[in-house]
């Protein structure tokens, strides 16, 4: 597999007792933000751009946040767009509804 940009969408849902799930959320943005990569968040996931390799590592980093800041539990659903001769972009599928 070359080093084409795919796109990956990427959900958490964590959980944990006195704690509010958003403000959980906030840190897998945060932490999303900080990789460089380009990204847009949405209602129910957030998009991410980049290298295969390179956003799987921000997957596990994201998972890594969050226990650190008291997750207990979570569910992860991850969906994974890939053209192996081309990059994939957020503004390919996006540029049409951008105001």
């Amino acid at each position: 597999m070359k080093n084409n940009k795919i796109n990956l969408a990427l959900q958490v849902l964590p959980q944990a007792e006195g704690k509010n799930s958003y403000e959980l959320v906030d840190y897998a943005i945060k932490e999303i933000e900080a990789s460089g990569l380009k990204y847009k968040v949405c209602p129910f996931e957030t998009v991410i751009e980049g290298e295969y390799d390179e956003i799987m590592d921000l997957v596990k980093r994201v998972h890594q946040v969050l226990e650190k800041n008291g997750t207990q539990k979570m569910m992860t659903y991850i969906k994974i767009q890939t053209v192996f001769q081309q990059d994939v972009t957020i503004a390919d599928k996006m540029e049409k509804y951008e105001q």
